[in-house]
């Protein structure tokens, strides 16, 4: 018997066994985006590219949610800097 490939998205399915989750859609004025969040904070909040397609985001995501979990960066595309 073969084992299973390992996941496409590692760090997504992570962050979702340990009980968090993500939000893809369309978010008005900003349009489409990728959100991760934990039990208390936003991890990452991404805004898909033009040209960008779905795959790219989560995959982008993906690396976001990395960031996050193991350097402590949080990744904002959605919210302008003050």
């Amino acid at each position: 018997m073969t084992e299973p490939p390992p996941p496409a998205l590692p760090n997504i399915e992570a962050l979702i066994e340990e009980d968090g989750q993500i939000t893809v859609g369309h978010l008005d004025p900003v349009g489409v985006v990728a959100i991760a969040n934990d039990e208390h904070n936003a991890l990452a909040m991404l805004r898909r590219r033009r040209g960008e397609n779905l795959a790219a985001l989560l995959r982008r995501l993906d690396a976001a949610v990395h960031l996050a979990l193991e350097e402590g960066e949080r990744t904002d595309e959605i919210n302008p800097p003050r």
